[in-house]
């Protein structure tokens, strides 16, 4: 994600007291992790789903980026689940 400036939604800082995942957290996943799953059609801006450690933790966030407003907005963050993805977190089991 390109923006210095974060934008989260109420639903995504919900998700982050629950999980105990800080803003800081997701400022890491975001500048050192990896777009594993690109979703060009959401509105009201195309957004991704980025891959990132902290330690040993997983941690994904889903978030899109407003160009025009120069922002990144947040929409969830969560740590995958081995019952739904494959090892490395990077692929949906089938």
């Amino acid at each position: 994600m390109t923006f210095d400036r974060l934008v989260f939604r109420v639903h995504a800082i919900q998700r982050m007291f629950q999980r105990r995942i800080s803003v800081d957290d997701v400022r890491h996943v975001l500048s050192t992790g990896e777009v594993i799953e690109d979703y060009p059609n959401d509105t009201p801006y195309p957004s991704h789903l980025v891959l990132g450690w902290r330690g040993s933790r997983p941690i994904h966030v889903v978030a899109a980026e407003n160009m025009e407003g120069q922002e990144t907005i947040v929409i969830t963050v969560y740590e995958p689940d081995l019952t739904q993805w494959e090892p490395g977190f990077r692929r949906r089991r089938q």
